[in-house]
């Protein structure tokens, strides 16, 4: 029987938890594999970027925000996943040498009305570093199953595998990048001629057993991230992704679409315009599990964008980015924004 459950949490309840050690290694680890932008890879090009210097990934700090809570409450709870995030912000740059700890504050808690079974915490969730600077903040909710209910699987129209039987072969066996754009197809605006409306197709990536279990070890080990035959059991009925998987994927299909697009741009003899890091997003939801075998191709649509005051020479750049599985549905969404360079006087 799990220690923690959906009764274990009580509203204005403060939770403490030690994280982890974040090493050079770490971070540039992480970036070259979802998010190789120069200030997340190499000390000597970050310099010459927004930072100065070398900074975690956003994603990365989500990733251990997940492992540390993971270790600390869900690998021993009724833990049934998250529906998704109301907002992450990123506030203080992650970086080498950083000794984390994470703080939850329990907003509200409910009983579902679909699914009595289970109920509903609403959480905010800070992870500082060693100086009590918040590196992230985030608010959402999480679902946990109710002391001694027993957990009905969620309806889906997949067919449940049979215990033993063997994992779906992925139809894409990794990231398929899309073939760079042509120079007058895409010319990488500056930010006063960044149309709104503007769509960014990044690409489709296949979502490999070994890749879903390598990064829920490190980063989300729970049961149904990584055992073939405990995810069966559980109410996803089958190995599915760590949602922060999915989350990294779109960034790692972003930075390639945007690499691509420079040096198309550099190869006509332009000069493209720098992104710069987001502050962080909003309304990400998790609509469907992505399972093991599943192809999701990528998007960003530009929304909205505005100048800022305080950082002269960039804008805020506003994005609906989604990612839909081989079967059309959409499996992750959310409003995202980042600096975007204007041009140069």
């Amino acid at each position: 029987m799990p220690r923690i459950a959906f009764e274990d949490f009580a509203p204005g309840a403060v939770f403490d938890y030690a994280g982890p050690h974040v090493t050079r290694d770490d971070i540039v680890a992480f970036a070259r594999e979802f998010d190789p932008q120069a200030f997340h890879v190499d000390e000597e090009a970050a310099k010459n970027t927004f930072f100065g210097t070398l900074v975690g990934s956003g994603w990365h700090a989500c990733a251990l925000m997940m492992r540390t809570i993971v270790d600390a409450v869900l690998s021993d709870s009724t833990s049934m996943g998250a529906p998704g995030v109301e907002e992450t912000r990123w506030l203080t740059p992650l970086r080498p040498g950083d000794r984390l700890r994470l703080r939850q504050t329990v907003l509200d808690t409910k009983v579902s009305r679909s699914r009595p079974e289970m109920g509903l915490v609403h959480l905010r969730t800070e992870l500082l570093n060693q100086d009590g600077k918040p590196i992230l903040e985030q608010t959402n909710w999480s679902m946990f199953g109710r002391r001694g209910a027993q957990i009905a699987p969620f309806e889906t129209d997949r067919p449940r595998p049979s215990p033993g039987a063997p994992l779906a072969t992925p139809p894409v066996a990794s990231a398929q990048f899309p073939a760079r754009p042509a120079p007058d197809a895409d010319a990488a605006p500056y930010f006063d001629d960044l149309e709104i409306g503007r769509v960014a197709e990044l690409g489709s990536y296949g979502f490999a057993a070994d890749d879903v279990v390598a990064f829920a070890r490190r980063f989300d080990p729970q049961p149904f991230h990584i055992d073939v035959e405990a995810a069966r059991r559980s109410h996803f009925g089958e190995l599915c992704a760590s949602g922060w998987h999915t989350g990294a994927v779109w960034m790692k299909m972003m930075v390639h679409y945007r690499q691509a697009v420079t040096e198309a741009v550099r190869a006509a003899g332009g000069v493209p315009a720098q992104l710069g890091p987001s502050p962080g997003f909003k309304n990400l939801r998790w609509s469907k599990p992505v399972y093991v075998g599943d192809t999701v191709t990528y998007r960003s649509v530009v929304a909205h964008k505005r100048p800022t005051a305080s950082r002269p020479g960039w804008g805020l750049v506003f994005s609906r980015n989604s990612g839909t599985n081989q079967l059309g549905e959409e499996v992750i969404s959310f409003d995202g924004c980042a600096f975007w360079e204007r041009r140069p006087a």
